[in-house]
């Protein structure tokens, strides 16, 4: 049974070159009306998780959530789905770093009155901010992951940098890592206090 997951699959196929025949039939069976581009896995699992813990199915409401595999890749995912391919509604979230490929990946497809939201350093940067590091040394902690994390802070390039800095950089340091833990730490968060990137985007669907 085809599902969003689907169309995720089909787009990310049509962008590789591929054909785009599966990805405007599921896009029309499922009534897509708007894509979510995100830079990588664990910027999408914390968007689903959040929609979750909010109450709401994105799928159901014609959302999808979609892992581009790169923030370069953005320019060419906006002409597939924007107004030069399959005229789609346009959001996504980014570093402060890439925001500059947004913009003109978005520009260059017609679709420069899309909004998109923009976080600080990266996401787990803004989550380990709304968390504190206290808090998120508990989940890691939690996770099994403590000794890994205190050979990680012996390390000479780690001492003196402040903590929330050594935090964000062990969740980057081991494949899966942050995508597992862009669901530990959203489910931890206060939905009072989410992210405002992260907040506003969700608001904005």
């Amino acid at each position: 049974m085809a599902d969003m997951g689907s169309f995720g699959e089909a787009v990310v196929a049509w962008a590789a070159g591929g054909s785009s025949d599966r990805a405007r039939e599921l896009a029309e069976r499922l009534g897509v009306r708007t894509v979510v581009l995100l830079e990588g896995p664990s910027d999408a699992a914390a968007v689903d998780v959040l929609a979750a813990r909010r109450g709401r199915d994105l799928a159901a409401e014609g959302v999808c959530v979609l892992s581009m595999g790169g923030a370069m890749n953005v320019g060419r995912f906006a002409r597939l789905l924007g107004p030069p391919g399959l005229g789609l509604g346009l959001t996504g979230l980014c570093d402060e770093a890439e925001r500059g490929y947004y913009a003109r990946g978005l520009d260059r497809a017609g679709a420069a009155d899309q909004r998109f939201f923009v976080c600080t350093a990266d996401l787990e940067d803004e989550l380990i901010r709304a968390l504190g590091v206290d808090r998120v040394t508990e989940l890691v902690r939690a996770q099994g992951d403590v000794r890994p994390l205190e050979t990680f802070l012996r390390q000479p390039a780690q001492q003196g940098r402040p903590a929330h800095l050594q935090l964000r950089r062990f969740l980057g340091t081991k494949k899966g890592r942050k995508i597992h833990y862009g669901s530990v730490l959203v489910e931890a968060l206060d939905l009072a206090a989410v992210p405002e990137p992260l907040d506003g985007l969700l608001a904005s669907l």
